[in-house]
């Protein structure tokens, strides 16, 4: 690749890697996948694994197998989400993932280290490697919808999934905030660059709903998702508010319980996969 490319393919005539497919890893041969959707965002804490969770929550109800690799490997909390605390075991096909109770696989790290609670201090490259693995030796075994929960930013681990894995799409997650902007911004075009299709925006923490009147409050500004997304020709498949008993919910595993159907928008574009 030349020093001054821009990643603008159509105007350049050089046979480089950009150019080429990627070649994918191939999965464990006992694995079973028809879609991955990747879920990811420019910066942390915005909601990425909550959105992941309730997407195969709410693919798992219309009748889909689902399973959440969850590839944010210093930050893991899938497991957490949904109560799942014991150790994946393998065998000569593979390691096996954890199903939830209502039956999503879930392969963490934090399924994989003695305490739950001990830190992940890994470099880069050892990170991107065991993301790697997660796909190469786990066996996902007939599963319709794969949501990698992604690691913030555009490093080495989204870099990782999109080489390795054959992402059919991804779910950018966003808040309010001014700084939005930006952030879609970096992933959309990461995501242009990877080629992977875009499904659209998730817009959580949008507002909060007042228990005495009603009325929703943005408590973090007014939203300009919609303008953001008309930016970068991009839907908004759904506006997720703050909600108490979600919260209350994550923090007790329960995740498979919440009520809320904010994000049928976003399955109903996954959906569409099939």
């Amino acid at each position: 690749m030349s020093e001054t490319c821009n990643h603008d393919c159509s105007s350049c005539g050089q046979d480089c890697a950009s150019r080429q497919a990627p070649q994918h890893e191939a999965p464990n041969p006992n694995s079973r996948v028809k879609k991955i959707i990747g879920v990811v965002s420019g910066k942390g804490g915005v909601g990425k694994s909550m959105t992941s969770a309730l997407l195969a929550c709410a693919m798992r109800r219309r009748g889909y197998r689902c399973g959440i690799l969850d590839a944010d490997i210093t930050g893991p909390s899938i497991p957490r989400l949904f109560g799942i605390h014991g150790r994946a075991m393998a065998d000569e096909k593979g390691c096996w993932p954890i199903q939830s109770r209502m039956g999503i696989d879930v392969m963490s790290i934090n399924l994989l280290v003695e305490n739950e609670e001990d830190p992940v201090v890994w470099r880069g490259p050892v990170i991107a490697g065991a993301v790697k693995q997660f796909w190469t030796d786990v066996v996902w075994k007939d599963v319709d919808f794969l949501f990698v929960d992604m690691p913030p930013g555009t490093g080495d681990v989204p870099l990782t999934v999109f080489q390795s894995l054959p992402v059919d799409g991804i779910v950018v997650v966003a808040s309010p905030q001014e700084l939005v902007s930006m952030i879609v911004a970096k992933a959309v075009n990461m995501a242009q660059m990877m080629n992977i299709p875009i499904l659209g925006i998730v817009e959580n923490m949008s507002y909060l709903v007042c228990p005495d009147c009603g009325r929703q409050i943005s408590l973090f500004g007014e939203s300009h998702v919609e303008q953001i997304a008309a930016k970068h020709g991009l839907s908004v498949l759904a506006k997720m508010p703050i909600d108490p008993e979600l919260a209350k919910l994550a923090d007790n595993g329960g995740i498979e319980t919440y009520g809320g159907d904010y994000l049928s928008g976003a399955a109903d574009a996954i959906e569409k996969l099939l």
